[in-house]
């Protein structure tokens, strides 16, 4: 099949259409039609007409609707393709030559967050890269899990990975399987939804509740990762850095979740540690 820059061509048989992806879309972002086309600064009885596919959006409107509904660059070459317009964003391997220079942005900033642990994640939660200080972390879990393309909420929650060892498991359990939620509400990703299920699966801890947000560490505003090692407890707070201008749909998809020390007690721990990092 050809498509071109500007004239729409016929879509794949059986495909979604540019209707079906702007009616999904609405209902995620919870927008009527008249919503959106206030938000794209054109008529209701026009965006009824490109959904319906009584009229033929331009490439402009394409992504101007796409833009207003805040979808992910992955999803807009999609509806790119619906409209019989050619993708414009690339998908490369993160080890492609092009990505060379966002390769070593991510080892900088992995690098440069040691003492302390951070890791860099996929859209589907695989590790892409890790620096030193998540070693102590995972060290003991069933080697099965680590085998491949290692996913970090399965590592986390599987009663062969880390679990065992997370102080708090209740409490870290309900905050992964929370943003997992919003994850797969914003994205429509079906991966993300079964791996969400996966992860429902496993066994929860007995007899151990979440803490409502009033009585929670840090007012609910934070949700720790505590963890026993050979160290000793270790206590973390977690930030997730994305790429704020991405051009590339694995840029975009792109996440470093970095931990910092939530107590006095595990900064030190991690700085007299940090020689014997392997």
């Amino acid at each position: 099949m050809t498509y071109t820059d500007a004239t729409p061509a016929a879509r794949p048989t059986g495909a979604p259409t540019l209707g079906d992806h702007l009616r999904e879309w609405r209902r995620r972002r919870r927008m009527s039609q008249l919503d959106l086309a206030l938000e794209a600064e054109i008529s209701a009885r026009h965006l009824s007409f490109l959904e319906t596919g009584r009229s033929a959006a331009s490439r402009a409107m394409v992504l101007r609707l796409a833009e207003q509904l805040e979808t992910p660059l992955r999803e807009r070459n999609l509806m790119l393709v619906a409209a019989g317009y050619a993708p414009i964003y690339p998908e490369r391997a993160l080890d492609d030559p092009a990505l060379s220079a966002a390769r070593q942005v991510v080892e900088l900033v992995l690098k440069g967050h040691e003492p302390w642990p951070a890791l860099a994640v996929d859209r589907h939660w695989t590790m892409v890269a890790a620096n030193r200080a998540v070693a102590p972390l995972i060290a003991g879990v069933d080697p099965r899990l680590l085998e491949g393309r290692v996913n970090v909420l399965r590592l986390s929650l599987h009663p062969g990975g880390i679990a065992p060892r997370i102080v708090n498991l209740a409490e870290w359990r309900a905050h992964l399987l929370h943003r997992l939620g919003q994850q797969v509400r914003a994205s429509g990703d079906p991966v993300l939804a079964d791996l969400r299920a996966e992860l429902e699966a496993f066994p929860a801890p007995q007899g151990e509740r979440a803490p409502d947000v009033e009585s929670a560490p840090y007012g609910g505003i934070a949700v720790p990762f505590r963890i026993a090692t050979e160290m000793g407890v270790l206590s973390f707070l977690s930030t997730t850095t994305i790429f704020g201008t991405p051009v590339d749909v694995t840029l975009s998809e792109l996440a470093v979740e970095s931990f910092f020390p939530a107590d006095m007690a595990t900064a030190a721990t991690l700085k007299a540690a940090a020689a014997s990092f392997a």
